[in-house]
């Protein structure tokens, strides 16, 4: 049913609901609360404390005449006998909501209590009759629709929508889980806390096994023939000229993704490894491997800076070997591009490495055997096909430097077979770090001015670009202003940030790379990739404003050389939150273990922030905060596509639906 016929919508309020994405009754009853209101936690109002929020149960004794205030406001107040206690009840401009209050009736109020000790107040309060107590639903609104309207619209849609049923039978009652159509009924209309909670799981379990039915069929179903079948080579030639030995973490990925391209179908794995584990290497082998088979390798960064960076490891990895690697990006002239386009459509180049411009439909590759995607989880699934389609199902290797808690990879990652780089190359000096206040800044400065002194180098990294009116959060531009006419005077500073041209990107830092440059003052830009082995020293301005994951990638900036590196989190933060980060930081060198202290300490809904990586977009469940259950949801999801690879039977016909519905058509999210 278009909700435009829903009775109390009509055309001008289905507009408004156009807006949040809904058009029909049943979108409606999908679109869940983000909140609730607890009328069943009632409060003893002599124990409620000055500004807290809460419920109570009183008895309305008296409503005062109406009083105007400036000929415009009208006030009305009601006396209420709350545990033989008086407090008053205010209201603005509300009539008719007054007019509801009936003398001598008990009912459930709840708000802010004001006023005094000895004469609180609640001002605006909700109130319900006893007998319909329970949670009473908070939902996303836009300008125009109130929370009473969204609420009274959803009463009445309930009463034409029954859900179908998506759970077999055995499988609800294997988890203790609750039918579809009550669970939707629930989630909005909840009567208790205990009725939220089991209607919550429900769909929060049901979302979580869709997505990874789906991420497991997308696995599945590049199970078809590839165009690029390897067969075995001799790849001592390629150790014998890298100038260190390889860690057992890297050979046995290079050796997983060696067995993956000799087989029928194509490889589809990741590449997981903590800041400066060696992941290059593995892609380089790989890469390597395919052209000794005949093959031409493609590979995708998230951005410029890594690319051109991609561009030169692999060039010196390869070329010796005889292999031509080519770069191809946005700020290139369209002469280069075209120049390059073509060297790739005629089989010269067997490397080719570049940001999103891989993409485009005029970039044709001769004899694609293998995609590479660094930083997958800022690309989708779509980005990783689009790709795949400049050949006949060529091999993907996806990489990622972001410690992912397991329980969240299983998800994230539920597409991909997994290969993690758990050691760290011989001879790397863990980093030290510090955390101080801003009245460390001199004895901090002068820190990095005695290394730049010996020869070395230091980044600064602040969180903004510019300075806002509002904020004394460190900008990087008036910061380098600040500093290069003070402190750092006469040490050859560059400024880095991502707004700033790609021409003039490339040339800081390359001036940072050739040592020209001493010290480089950047925002998050160098977050990711950037290698500079004479960097020893990090400060990290307003360190409270970054995730602790954040704080790890850029500390990897340093600490790639011989020397003993340096990390300086400042911060004037006081708080137990911000505390707690920085020891996490201190005490901690394992990406892994700080992710799961970030998840931890951020809580739900804060890991991934608004994005979650390319993934169909949740309507209730949350990564971070249900992923307890992503253990049992993905050996349930196996155990199903085991016996079912392709949701056929009858009895997973609305999995197979919901699948389908989740992930969209085939060019968004790869569903096919």
């Amino acid at each position: 049913m278009e909700i435009t016929y829903l009775k109390g919508v009509g055309p001008k309020r289905a507009e408004l609901y156009k807006k949040l994405g809904i058009e029909t009754a049943e979108q409606l009853t999908e679109y869940y609360p983000r909140d609730y209101v607890d009328f069943t936690d009632l409060k003893n109002i002599d124990g409620v404390e000055m500004g807290e929020v809460c419920a109570f149960r009183a008895r309305v004794d008296q409503k005062l005449y109406p009083r105007s205030y400036a000929g415009k406001i009208q006030i009305y107040k009601a006396v209420l006998n709350a545990d033989s206690r008086e407090i008053t009840a205010v209201f603005f401009n509300t009539k008719f909501v007054f007019d509801t209050l009936k003398i001598g009736a008990e009912y459930i109020f709840y708000g802010k209590i004001g006023g005094s000790l000895l004469n609180k107040e609640v001002v605006s309060p909700q109130f319900l009759l006893p007998n319909s107590a329970g949670l009473s639903p908070k939902y996303p609104l836009t300008a125009g629709l109130t929370n009473n309207t969204v609420s009274a619209n959803m009463k009445t849609a309930l009463e034409y929508i029954k859900r179908a049923e998506t759970l077999p039978e055995s499988i609800r009652e294997r988890f203790g889980l609750i039918g579809a159509d009550e669970a939707m009924r629930k989630i909005h209309f909840p009567k208790t806390r205990s009725e939220y909670e089991e209607a919550r799981r429900r769909l929060v379990f049901e979302e979580l096994l869709t997505l990874k039915l789906g991420l497991s069929q997308i696995k599945n179903h590049g199970r078809i023939l590839s165009g690029a079948v390897m067969t075995d080579v001799d790849m001592n030639k390629f150790y014998a000229g890298i100038p260190f030995t390889p860690t057992n973490a890297q050979m046995n990925a290079v050796n997983d993704c060696i067995a993956d391209m000799k087989r029928m179908y194509p490889m589809n794995r990741l590449i997981q490894g903590d800041v400066g584990s060696g992941k290059t290497l593995v892609a380089a082998a790989a890469a390597y491997f395919a052209f000794c088979n005949g093959f031409v390798t493609l590979v995708m960064a998230p951005t410029e800076v890594l690319a051109k960076q991609h561009f030169e490891t692999f060039g010196r990895f390869l070329e010796p070997l005889g292999l031509r690697v080519g770069l191809l990006s946005g700020s290139m002239s369209a002469a280069e591009k075209r120049e390059i386009r073509a060297a790739a459509a005629n089989g010269e180049i067997n490397v080719l490495v570049g940001t999103h411009a891989l993409i485009q439909k005029s970039v044709e590759i001769k004899r694609l055997g293998l995609v590479i995607v660094d930083e997958q989880h800022r690309f989708g699934v779509s980005q990783r096909s689009n790709l795949a389609e400049k050949g006949i199902n060529p091999h993907i290797m996806a990489m990622s430097a972001t410690p992912i808690p397991r329980t969240l990879a299983l998800i994230m990652y539920g597409d991909l077979d997994v290969s993690v780089l758990n050691e760290m190359p011989k001879g790397r000096i863990p980093i030290e770090t510090y955390a101080v206040d801003s009245s460390f800044r001199t004895r901090v400065y002068n820190f990095i001015k005695k290394h730049i002194a010996a020869g070395r180098q230091a980044f600064i990294v602040c969180p903004r670009v510019q300075q806002s009116d509002d904020s004394d959060k460190k900008s990087a531009i008036e910061y380098y202003n600040t500093l290069t006419s003070s402190e750092f005077a006469g040490i050859p500073t560059g400024l880095l940030y991502g707004k700033m041209k790609q021409a003039d990107k490339d040339a800081v830092m390359n001036d940072f790379r050739d040592n020209k440059l001493k010290l480089l003052i950047s925002t998050t830009v160098i977050e990711v990739g950037i290698d500079v082995p004479n960097a020893v020293v990090m400060l990290i301005e307003n360190a409270e404003q970054f995730g602790l994951s954040q704080l790890h990638q850029l500390r990897g900036r340093v600490g790639r050389g011989s020397e003993q590196s340096y990390c300086i989190l400042m911060t004037d933060s006081k708080s137990e939150y911000t505390c707690a980060r920085m020891t996490a930081m201190k005490d901690n060198t394992d990406g892994y273990k700080i992710a799961d202290i970030d998840l931890q300490l951020r809580g739900p809904g804060n890991f991934f922030g608004r994005e979650q990586h390319g993934l169909p977009p949740m309507k209730v469940a949350d990564l971070a905060d249900d992923s307890g259950v992503l253990a049992e949801i993905d050996k349930l999801a196996e155990g199903i596509l085991s016996s079912d690879a392709d949701l056929s039977r009858l009895e997973h016909k609305q999995l197979r639906e919901g699948v389908i519905k989740l992930f969209g058509k085939a060019d968004e999210f790869g569903w096919n």
